[in-house]
């Protein structure tokens, strides 16, 4: 079971990474067109876009970035933060579903939870 723990770690990091990525993407993707249109306003509102929707996306992914390393390390409070996570998961269809029911279901396991109670 000690395999599982490592997976949904992973998972947790590499969904966390998948967010600050296309949040990056949409970051460069406004600004971009913005350079591209001849209206100062409109350069300027997609440029605060670009800002509000790279902190919001660093804000969400931080926390599964921590869960993720936490798990590695055997944590307690990331297989608690990592649970809540995955709570809130459920609600990102299809992709954060999957992880979000595996990791649920990984981490309430009796030989998971006790893995953490020993460190």
């Amino acid at each position: 079971m000690q395999k599982h723990i490592n997976v949904v770690a992973t998972l947790q990091i590499a969904y966390s990474i998948l967010g600050l990525i296309l949040a990056s993407v949409f970051f460069v993707l406004f600004h971009v067109i913005g350079d591209f249109v001849n209206e100062h306003e409109a350069e300027f509102v997609l440029s605060i876009i670009a800002n509000v929707v790279m902190v919001f996306a660093a804000i969400v992914s931080l926390p599964g970035l921590l869960a993720g390393i936490g798990l590695l390390k055997r944590k307690e409070w990331a297989r608690i933060l990592t649970l809540v996570l995955s709570v809130l998961n459920l609600f990102s269809f299809p992709i954060g579903t999957g992880i979000g029911v595996y990791s649920i279901w990984a981490l309430i396991q009796p030989e998971n939870v006790e893995a953490f109670k020993q460190k």
